[in-house]
């Protein structure tokens, strides 16, 4: 029999609400045997059917509820399911490249899955997702027939639902490099190496509207591929695209070639350092562009990373040329929108620099964020400008 599981007493009101994580000490009992990863089935304390999920006895999240009704984890459910999620980006006008599933935000927890053109590249996040790819990539060979699929689970959060970090070919030929064409732009994507799936698609959007602020000479750093770079170079003078890894700076030069931009030049260093010895030549830019990885990724780190991203910004704000534009980001959703404001407002005050709040946006409407699950919207992007 399927496992059964009770809550304790008022710990199902997050979940009922539409969060999906059931975490192991939230647990009253737990009735019957089955495998780990099979479909278990949550109750209230009173036992009032609250959902199934994916049960995981090594994690944390014990449950991750994604049915509410009487389905099943079938292949016509993960076929409804699979659609509904590509239908809603198709909606909105996606074709090229997108989030084709974001985990929780599709009612697929722990499943991301982008397409790049007619290549698709998965991650499996959790033990029950894991168990059953095989059968997700089936449905997504029957409902969008790509010519290869990728698995990209190589992330470091597996090992928290006892599992290796992998990286291979599901389906079909995938190439190293797959091109994409994102705001008319033409990138290359690194599938197989690049960070995350190999891009990062939520700021799309982000990097359209950068464009009107990137007049006159750019700085991008932590540029990876250079999405922020490319499109800033279709109306700047020139730019300077910077990060520490040296195969980022190969794709950078790789695109601007691409797309016969001679505008580019890329600079391998430590972008701490960089801004700081800028600061120092007294070197300033027209716009300055900070789209940093995840300085935290977990809640003990958010203080470190609070002194992180102020001095990052801090510097850059020294930087800016009167009148011009500091584009800066976060996509830590532990680093939440009123913590990072909070210390955009400090760095300004300790910059001596007028600042104003030009524009504040979030990810890509193809990473939809849930409002009952905080973890689902994590992208901060402020366009704020020197006066």
């Amino acid at each position: 029999m399927s496992f059964e599981i009770y809550l304790k007493k008022n710990e199902e009101k997050r979940i009922v609400a539409g969060h999906s994580w059931v975490y192991a000490n939230e647990i009253a009992k737990i009735e019957n045997k089955d495998k780990n990863g099979s479909l278990a089935t949550v109750y209230s304390y009173d036992g009032r059917y609250i959902g199934k999920g994916y049960i995981n006895h090594i994690s944390k999240i014990l449950v991750r509820i994604f049915i509410r009704g009487n389905e099943t984890d079938d292949e016509e459910f993960y076929l409804k399911r699979l659609k509904e999620a590509d239908d809603y980006r198709i909606k909105l006008g996606y074709s090229n490249c997108y989030r084709m599933v974001f985990g929780e935000a599709d009612n697929l927890p722990a499943l991301i899955i982008d397409k790049y053109g007619d290549i698709l590249v998965m991650q499996c996040l959790s033990l029950g997702i894991d168990m059953r790819k095989k059968l997700i990539t089936d449905c997504l060979i029957k409902l969008f027939a790509p010519k290869g699929i990728y698995e990209r689970s190589d992330v470091s959060v597996r090992k928290k639902e006892g599992l290796p970090e992998i990286k291979q070919v599901l389906y079909g030929e995938v190439p190293d490099y797959q091109q994409i064409c994102e705001n008319g732009i033409k990138m290359l994507v690194d599938v197989k190496n690049g960070q995350k799936t190999g891009y990062f698609l939520d700021q799309k959007e982000n990097r359209l509207t950068a464009r009107k602020y990137c007049k006159g000479e750019v700085l991008d750093c932590f540029c990876n591929s250079g999405g922020f770079s490319l499109n800033a170079a279709t109306i700047a003078q020139k730019v300077t695209a910077c990060d520490i890894s040296e195969l980022a700076l190969k794709n950078v030069n790789d695109n601007a070639k691409l797309n016969g931009f001679k505008n580019i030049t890329t600079l391998c260093g430590d972008v701490f350092e960089v801004l700081r010895n800028f600061k120092k030549s007294k070197r300033e830019f027209d716009t300055v562009i900070l789209d940093p990885p995840a300085f935290c990724k977990t809640a003990n780190e958010v203080k470190d990373a609070y002194r992180g991203y102020k001095d990052i910004n801090l510097t850059a704000m020294k930087i800016v040329k009167r009148g011009g534009f500091l584009l800066t980001c976060s996509c830590s959703h532990y680093m939440t929108s009123s913590l990072f404001e909070k210390m955009l407002i400090e760095a300004a005050r300790e910059s001596g620099r007028l600042i104003r709040s030009v524009e504040v946006k979030t990810q890509a409407p193809d990473h939809p964020s849930l409002l009952c699950a905080e973890e689902t919207q994590y992208l901060k992007f402020f366009v704020l400008q020197v006066i």
